[in-house]
């Protein structure tokens, strides 16, 4: 019997005057083994310390700042509370700002998915939105606040789920101008067809429908084994988990669907509008951005 997921996050999928309360739960399991570092002598756990890298000598959390590296081995040092107010506000929503094809979402900025799952009464606008976007072969773009770091995330249908993967910002992705790279095209790049034909027919002989249940780490299932074999002997140390606390959000209130859908309609429409289409009276008393306070940069 398959236990219950636990839920990583809980609050509402927004777009337009639409609002889907749901609940995130982690799509992934981690595959790496964690080797924990142990005294030989007591088996008492061995801890990270703070050292000064100059002395080697183990310095107290008061002493400790936090700086970002400016100019080569000149660092500008930040408070606690100039860090603390650059944190994204905290909020339970994952705010759709655009829907943009899926194809035009290349593969390099996925980073980590979650499953999203509906709750308190959400299922049928949660099923309008997943039917719209697997109609439509879009995903939304949103942005989302999980522990206090911002993410850019694209929501995007995975069978009867719709899946919250969370995408590495632009800035992330490095360029490949500077490799060395074959031209694109066949010709281009020196390929002759009967080469063309011979590598398509090795490709053709070689593929079978995906299985990622045949895929395996051998070097995890050898340690897991030899794990096994010694805990079976008696060398077994128990760990217990510290389970982590669930927020839960105000619940969302579910109007009418078709009001909302169309009130959101309309608003998008507004929203299009030129600004030129203000009043002659709203233009007088708009007032020129000074060069010192130009308009916000998004956050």
């Amino acid at each position: 019997m398959a236990t219950s997921p636990r839920t990583l996050w809980k609050g509402a999928i927004s777009f337009g005057l639409v609002h889907i309360p749901i609940a995130l739960y982690t799509a992934t399991t981690e595959q790496g083994l964690d080797f924990d570092w142990l005294d030989k002598r007591s088996m008492d756990p061995v801890g990270y310390k703070r050292v000064n890298k100059r002395t080697g000598k183990e310095i107290s959390r008061e002493n400790i700042v936090k700086g970002i590296e400016y100019e080569d081995g000149r660092y500008v040092v930040l408070s606690p509370e100039e860090i603390a107010a650059a944190y994204p506000k905290t909020t339970q929503t994952i705010e759709i700002e655009t829907f943009a094809p899926a194809a035009d979402i290349p593969f390099i900025y996925l980073d980590r998915p979650y499953y999203v799952a509906p709750i308190n009464k959400g299922a049928k606008v949660y099923a309008l939105l997943r039917e719209i976007l697997r109609k439509t072969g879009k995903v939304g773009i949103a942005r989302v606040v999980i522990q206090s770091k911002q993410h850019l995330a694209a929501l995007m249908p995975y069978g009867p789920v719709m899946v919250l993967n969370l995408l590495r910002w632009g800035d992330k992705i490095r360029g490949y101008d500077a490799l060395d790279l074959p031209a694109e095209g066949i010709k281009a790049a020196g390929v002759s067809d009967k080469e063309m034909r011979i590598g398509e027919q090795l490709v053709e002989d070689m593929s079978a429908p995906w299985d990622p249940a045949a895929t395996r780490d051998s070097f995890k299932e050898q340690i897991l084994q030899l794990v096994e074999a010694k805990a079976q002997a008696g060398k077994l140390e128990s760990v217990a988990p510290i389970e982590a606390r669930e927020h839960e959000p105000a619940g969302a209130t579910i109007y009418d669907l078709t009001e909302l859908l169309q009130r959101s309609l309309s608003k998008a429409k507004q929203d299009k509008q030129p600004s030129a289409r203000a009043t002659p009276k709203a233009r007088a008393g708009a007032k020129t951005p000074t060069k010192s306070g130009g308009k916000r940069k998004a956050a």
